[in-house]
């Protein structure tokens, strides 16, 4: 039976997986049960309960979807999704450098532990992406950041030319949190409740890559937003959009 497991190295908070990470692995799992390896296709990932760490989680599949499982209840659902995927507008490299020295998560952090982008991870451990605040596009607040691939994040996954490249589900995790600090993360605690994603290319392993969040409105306990990631050439090599849910800070304590 194929399974999904979440090591505790890839938590978002202390005692559950990042989200985007969680998406990507089932992701992942998707394409290949599909005979969609490379290219990936977009896939829509929705996520119904924090994800257990170091839980093996049978994946059931449904119609042209699968379903992850604890126990009883479902933790998070993925199929393939046929809607182009919004872009992000590219940020120069010198511009989403200078403005990690900006990133809220430098004075608060939610999550400090976030594989992605928590301040209390260590180099070579967590992907640390510090998204801080650049200029807006057409009005809608983004932020940037440059993030380059460990070779710990590419797990022996080489190209047909050689070149180490992050793994699917790190280029997922990659794509999430930068969305929640262009939204109204440094203002409540949210937690991706939805994922839609469109890898081109994986990034690859030494290379400065640029990451860049947009934020697309809020209405109620939800916020839309959306993430890219550009490789050295300028390229988008990567995807995201997002809706984030906020949270009761007590239940994740």
């Amino acid at each position: 039976m194929t399974e999904l497991f979440v090591p505790h190295r890839f938590c978002g908070p202390p005692s559950s997986g990042n989200g985007g990470w969680t998406a990507g692995a089932l992701a992942a799992l998707l394409a290949l049960a599909s005979d969609h390896a490379e290219p990936w296709p977009a896939v829509t990932v929705s996520l119904l309960r924090p994800p257990p760490l170091d839980v093996a989680m049978p994946v059931v599949p449904s119609d042209d979807s699968l379903q992850a499982m604890d126990g009883e209840e479902a933790v998070a659902t993925a199929h393939v999704n046929a809607e182009e995927v919004a872009v992000v507008e590219p940020v120069p490299a010198e511009e989403a450098r200078a403005a990690e020295a900006s990133y809220a998560g430098h004075l608060f952090h939610p999550f400090p532990t976030c594989f992605a982008c928590g301040t209390g991870r260590e180099p070579g451990d967590g992907l640390r992406i510090f998204p801080g605040r650049v200029t807006d596009q057409d009005g809608a607040a983004r932020t940037a950041a440059t993030w380059t691939p460990d070779p710990s994040v590419a797990e022996g996954y080489r190209d047909t030319e050689g070149t180490q490249r992050a793994t699917v589900p790190v280029t997922w995790a990659a794509l999430d949190c930068v969305g929640g600090w262009a939204g109204d993360l440094d203002e409540r605690l949210m937690v991706l409740a939805r994922m839609t994603a469109q890898i081109d290319a994986l990034p690859a392993v030494g290379e400065e890559h640029v990451v860049v969040g947009l934020a697309r409105g809020s209405e109620g306990r939800k916020t839309r937003t959306a993430s890219a990631i550009y490789d050295p050439d300028g390229r988008v090599v990567a995807r995201a959009e997002h809706l984030w849910v906020a949270v009761n800070p007590a239940d994740f304590a």
